[in-house]
């Protein structure tokens, strides 16, 4: 095991440092296979900033993501980007700054954007991309 390692140097089996570079990398800005640290960058990601395919991170990117505010392809969280949301109601959220509400959300049925629009006190729905939003007209920023 190697206590430290470069970002510019020969990966390490187990690095652990600032922007260490091993196949376990432990630090700052860690890159590996596995990192864990408080930017991590590897297949497998833990920490705070991270990208890597599967990632538990508060801020992350990557295939298959746990995290607070996330984008992947798999993902769980408060808030994501991402095709399939594991878990929780089946909405992606879109946000409109400003709004009163601040928040509206795109459903993957027209069905489902009609009961939420009845809710929220408006009628109808409208396509947005390849999901469908509440009321028939799309809010203005």
């Amino acid at each position: 095991m190697t206590v430290t390692g470069d970002c510019g140097g020969k990966p390490k089996l187990v690095a652990i440092g600032i922007a260490p570079l091993g196949i376990i990398s432990i630090g700052i800005v860690p890159m590996g296979v596995v990192s864990i640290g408080v930017v991590p960058m590897g297949v497998v990601s833990l920490g705070l900033v991270g990208m890597g395919v599967i990632n538990a991170t508060v801020v992350g990117m990557g295939v298959l993501i746990a995290g607070v505010n996330v984008m992947g392809v798999w993902w769980t969280g408060m808030e994501g980007m991402g095709p399939f949301r594991l878990g929780g109601e089946a909405a992606q959220v879109h946000h409109h700054h400003g709004q009163p509400s601040g928040n509206y959300f795109a459903y993957p049925t027209r069905e489902q954007a009609l009961l939420k629009a009845g809710e929220l006190g408006c009628q109808g729905a409208h396509p947005m991309g390849r999901l469908w939003m509440p009321c028939e007209e799309h809010p203005t920023p």
